[in-house]
């Protein structure tokens, strides 16, 4: 019987029996991994104490926060540095709307949130990404870190925002009249939108217009050649992001009773651009994981060298980035993979 090896996806097999692509195996152990996942967080505060249900939420928060720094960057190729500053002026908008004006619904804040981190990122977009300078790596990296600083700096001198303090003693959320204490209900909260935004993210990224983002990340130069606007679609998939990182701005701020420029400014920024690569850019999941591995090992690492535990922590973000740039998600889909696969599905076929 004659036999028939394919040099990319496909196992050997006989002629005339079914073939299983290599590539349905790798994301079959990434989509087994997303429901274990999820089914870990749906029990979890089960047997959390309540320091640790606080420290998840906030892992559920932040995780938004890296999702929206890998849809940019992993998927379209645009390497933010002001994802902060989405996040913290919808922090600090929303935090006005309910000491101000009273109002601390969810169905208010959530869609408000959203609404305030796409407007900021439409602005930001229409500079950095339309704006009349050529589109650079370079130029949109400094451009969005100038104006996280630039706001950041401005939070701490105006008065009406608390200034240095920022604003405190925030009202907890409510929904139908209850509030969302901060514990499981907060959790469970934070993990529904979570959820929610990622398998829309993952929905996205896996359709024609995913194929458009993976085209933008590998060779832009070929599709504009193509007839595409790659501009335009960088700008959506920007603006995008930044509807993603308002809504973490919102809960992070409410959860934690408390927005200060810190959440404004290039740190933070920063940090998100290392759960990514922590994680694994270009995935999804990868960016998840990686903020809580991160923020789990700062945790540990503070516990045990109190002083020079960011130093520690450092050095071995540098050696992952140093000795596995695909991140720990490199560990179960290649570089290949997390392009995905698009149009008429080839699982099973005749030979």
């Amino acid at each position: 019987m004659r036999e028939e090896l394919s040099i990319d996806d496909e196992l050997v097999v006989p002629a005339g029996a079914a073939r299983i692509p290599r590539r349905s195996a790798r994301w079959g152990r990434v989509v087994g991994l997303e429901i274990g996942l999820l089914a870990i967080a749906v029990v979890l505060p089960a047997f959390l104490g309540e320091f640790w249900v606080l420290f998840a939420t906030r892992v559920l928060v932040l995780g938004l926060m890296a999702l929206s720094f890998d849809l940019v960057w992993g998927y379209a190729g645009i390497l933010s540095f002001g994802q902060a500053l989405f996040f913290g002026v919808a922090g600090y908008a929303c935090a006005l709307v309910a000491t101000k004006l009273d109002i601390q619904s969810v169905l208010v804040i959530v869609p408000l949130a959203a609404a305030v981190g796409l407007v900021v990122s439409s602005v930001m977009a229409a500079i950095v990404v339309l704006g009349k300078r050529p589109y650079t790596v370079v130029f949109v990296s400094l451009g969005t870190l100038t104006g996280s600083y630039v706001v950041e700096r401005l939070a701490r001198g105006w008065s009406y925002v608390g200034g240095q303090n920022g604003i405190p003693s925030l009202p907890r959320l409510t929904l139908a009249g209850n509030e969302i204490a901060e514990g499981p209900a907060f959790y469970y909260m934070a993990l529904v939108l979570l959820v929610l935004v990622y398998v829309g993210l993952r929905l996205l990224t896996r359709s024609q217009f995913g194929l458009v983002l993976a085209g933008l990340r590998q060779h832009e130069p070929r599709l504009a050649f193509l007839g595409y606007r790659t501009q335009d679609f960088k700008a959506l998939v920007f603006c995008l992001a930044g509807a993603i990182a308002g809504l973490s701005g919102a809960l992070y701020a409410f959860h934690e009773g408390f927005v200060g420029p810190g959440q404004l400014g290039p740190v933070l920024s920063t940090q998100v651009v290392l759960y990514a690569l922590f994680g694994g850019v270009g995935t999804l999941i990868g960016p998840v994981i990686g903020t809580g591995l991160v923020d789990l090992l700062g945790y540990g690492l503070s516990r045990i060298w109190e002083t020079g535990w960011p130093i520690a922590l450092g050095l071995l973000l540098l050696l992952i980035v140093m000795f596995r740039p695909s991140g720990l998600m490199g560990f179960v889909i290649t570089d290949r993979e997390r392009i995905g696969s698009f149009g008429r599905s080839d699982d099973v076929r005749g030979g």
